[in-house]
């Protein structure tokens, strides 16, 4: 039975107290921090069984203020962009906040990321081999230009059979463009030093959005990923792609994907989204999602909004956070969906709540 625990965690600069929420079933453990409802910790055995920490982010809380404040953390109200910070609404266009490139990115300067969350524990009545913690959080009309309150609900649960569990609630009392991501940075060998490169990605796409100079979707339709460097429907390694630059694509991108991936199957439903396996290792996770489409991440720049900077105080376990040393599985609506009607819509109404359930499913390579 999945057993949970809550510990201090530390207190910021401004006197907010975080908390850290462990679980621990199956051989895996979880660490949730009140701060950004981030996935702050998941450890589970490689195949001589040796257990290592998978997640990239820093151990001091303080550090979770810096540039490092995406690594792990619930994002939103908005996850990606919207572009020029305005969308529609119904007495003319509504201007968000704005924090890169004249964008509003992952909900804006004060994002779900950097408040204090609630936080009560819960057991399953269905599932006694199933527990967790629920992290709730009010944003109130006129947050980052948003309009409408909006109650926000995400349960992190942890099984015995090594799942974890992402589920994500919200109601609203005005229509706001709403996508909640988890936005956690796997390095399976769970040496934060060392790069991404020996991984490899499947990702269950046939298309995915190409970007602007901004990472901001084109105008047009997806594009097939077929005879492509996007194309993960073999798994590839990761290391084709890092410091690739003769890609128009991932030039822009900086050496590397932060691209999303047009999912298959029926949003809604949940299903296989990718696989990141470590053949050294043998550590794999499995990403399912009701989510229409995967945002891939290589930790292209050592200092950016996802990042850190290599030379500043940033750290992982007491380490500088390097380049391509993670790669985050964003699943999501797409990017900038508020302003494309061609898009799976991407808001949250009164009286239609918002549901997305997103399991990272621990295990060992075959």
């Amino acid at each position: 039975m999945p057993d949970v625990s809550c510990s201090l965690a530390g207190t910021l600069g401004d006197g907010r107290t975080v908390h850290r929420w462990r679980l621990v079933a199956g051989g895996v453990r979880a660490d949730i921090l009140t701060l950004g409802a981030s996935l702050h910790a998941l450890a589970f055995p490689d195949r001589t069984g040796r257990q290592a920490d998978v997640v990239v982010t820093p151990h001091a809380i303080e550090d979770k203020l810096t540039s490092a404040r995406y690594l792990g953390a619930t994002v939103g109200r908005y996850a990606n962009r919207i572009a020029h910070g305005r969308v529609p609404g119904p007495e003319g266009p509504v201007r968000l906040s704005v924090n890169e490139n004249g964008h509003t990115l992952h909900g804006g300067p004060e994002g779900f990321d950097l408040q204090v969350w609630n936080a009560d524990p819960f057991r399953s009545a269905e599932d006694a081999g199933v527990a967790g913690v629920a992290l709730s959080l009010v944003s109130p009309a006129g947050d980052q230009g948003f309009p409408g309150t909006v109650d926000v609900t995400v349960r992190y649960s942890l099984s015995d059979a090594g799942e974890l569990r992402i589920d994500y609630s919200a109601s609203t009392d005005a229509s706001t463009p709403f996508n909640l991501t988890n936005h956690a940075y796997w390095n399976l060998s769970g040496n934060t030093r060392g790069s991404v490169g020996d991984h490899e990605l499947y990702v269950s796409a046939d298309c995915y959005t190409p970007v602007d100079t901004d990472l901001v979707p084109l105008p047009g339709p997806p594009r097939p990923v077929a005879g492509t460097p996007f194309d993960l429907t073999t798994a590839r390694p990761l290391a084709d792609v890092l410091d690739r630059f003769d890609d128009g694509q991932l030039a822009l991108a900086g050496g590397g994907y932060d691209h999303n991936w047009v999912l298959r199957g029926q949003a809604g439903r949940l299903r296989l989204a990718a696989v990141l396996g470590h053949p050294p290792t043998g550590r794999v996770i499995e990403c399912l999602t009701t989510e229409p489409g995967l945002q891939v991440y290589t930790a292209n720049t050592p200092h950016d909004p996802h990042g850190g900077d290599t030379a500043a105080d940033e750290t992982t376990a007491g380490r500088p956070l390097f380049r391509h040393s993670g790669v985050a599985l964003e699943s999501q609506h797409f990017p900038n969906s508020p302003n494309r009607p061609d898009y799976p819509p991407a808001w949250l109404r009164p009286g239609h709540p918002y549901r997305s359930t997103t399991i990272y499913r621990t295990g060992l390579m075959e």
